[in-house]
């Protein structure tokens, strides 16, 4: 009976689920195999994923280098303010990967491993996630709950908690890896459409080459060349229009391109950029140099980039306050606000389809610019089956759904978003 209640967990994507998607103009049955077979192509390209036989997990919090108190996945106090690392911590120090240890498309994550805040393997577990968030960065326990849940629930595995920061580490991550040809690959954040999107801001789309995890410095360098007309700083309005043209260039090269609801995760990311990665030491200034070092964009002095490993500046200091999904939401509406674009996809260069409605944040392909209804629609995206491209939906099963619920009821409670009970 118990696996058959795990055989339940698989999360299988459903063909034309959502009615917008099948009536989509210019959408037919052999677009959307075309489409399938080319996924199907490029998952096939993934299957290596290095195994490290040294799993040391996260190094511990010692006193007195606590940071924020978070440990054990419980909350940390929310006062930030002092440089991360802590001076003399014996602990959490840089360490570059080695060639069995995974990385992947999260500089954040990347960073974390390779200070040991998460494991240094790169397979983590939920409590291990909500810790980081809090000590290197003050997410607020609200929002790193949402993230990891985000993580865990639909990369990962939901009874051990463990996922793996880039590759499909199933192996490593399963509760049962005896069956796991049987109950599926848990494929990490390398999984497109999952937790990773179209349009990252240092990463190619999935649809080239199937490679959506490897520091792309091209991209990079165009990204940075936008922030030449905002003081060469990352800053909020700068932010905006670089999430435009990333949205513009893989709208116009990528028949494959799909923005649906979940790429508000995207919009909440590039606000982490001028909200998470300045250090207060520097008055909270997003410079290209402290952003560079948490991306691994090392400049090679004609212009463009090499790849290093992620590093947190010397001298780095945490913000002081606590970053919350009411804070995230505020910033999603104030970058998306500047260049309102249409959620969809492409079927084919030069054919976008806008999506219909989804909730009350979705309506008629746009996203609301009310920050209480993109709070809610973070806790739809988790809680709900979502279009995860044009022609598939993600269903969560029961399992999955009560995972999520009992890790977000408790941060949304109060919110006014409708909760799911299950």
């Amino acid at each position: 009976m118990y696996h058959l209640t795990l055989l339940c967990m698989i999360a299988a994507p459903s063909a034309l689920a959502f009615p917008f998607v099948a009536n989509l103009p210019g959408v037919n049955n052999e677009m959307l195999e075309a489409r399938r077979a080319h996924y199907n192509e490029n998952q096939k390209r993934q299957t290596s994923c290095p195994i490290n036989p040294n799993h040391p997990g996260a190094h511990k919090y010692v006193a007195p280098y606590l940071y924020t108190g978070a440990n054990h996945g419980l909350p940390g106090s929310g006062i930030g303010g002092f440089d991360v690392p802590i001076p003399g911590d014996p602990n959490h120090y840089f360490e570059a990967p080695g060639p069995l240890d995974i990385r992947g498309p999260c500089p954040g994550l990347n960073t974390a491993a390779n200070y040991h805040f998460i494991s240094h393997d790169g397979i983590t577990t939920f409590a291990e996630l909500l810790d980081a968030q809090q000590n290197i960065f003050n997410v607020g326990y609200d929002l790193a709950v949402t993230l990891a849940a985000l993580g865990v629930g639909l990369t990962g595995d939901i009874v051990t908690e463990k996922m793996s920061i880039g590759c499909d580490a199933t192996s490593r991550t399963s509760a049962l890896e005896a069956l796991q040809g049987v109950l599926g690959k848990e494929g990490g954040i390398n999984d497109h459409n999952k937790f990773e999107q179209d349009t990252s801001l240092s990463r190619t789309d999935f649809f080239f080459h199937g490679d959506d995890h490897t520091f792309n410095a091209s991209i990079w360098k165009e990204v940075t060349a936008v922030t030449s007309g905002f003081n060469n700083l990352f800053n909020r309005d700068a932010m905006a229009k670089i999430m435009s043209e990333r949205y513009k260039d893989s709208a116009a090269t990528n028949p494959n391109f799909y923005f649906g609801p979940k790429s508000v995760i995207l919009y909440g990311a590039a606000s982490f950029l001028y909200e998470l990665i300045p250090s207060l030491g520097n008055q909270g200034i997003p410079t290209r140099e402290v952003v560079n070092s948490f991306f691994g964009a090392k400049p090679d002095g004609s212009g463009g980039f090499t790849f290093v490993p992620e590093r947190i500046p010397d001298s780095w200091d945490i913000r002081p306050t606590p970053f919350t999904n009411a804070d995230v939401a505020a910033e999603v509406v104030a970058l998306y606000s500047q260049f309102p674009v249409p959620l969809g996809g492409n079927v084919g260069i030069n054919n976008f389809n806008a999506m219909g409605s989804f909730g009350t944040a979705i309506q008629k392909g746009k996203l609301s610019l009310n920050p209480k209804d993109v709070k809610c629609l973070l806790y739809q995206i988790a809680t709900e089956n979502v279009p995860d491209s044009l022609s598939t939906v993600l269903e969560l099963p029961l399992n999955v759904l009560n995972f999520m619920t009992g890790k977000l009821n408790p941060v949304f409670a109060g919110s006014g978003c409708p909760l799911k009970l299950t």
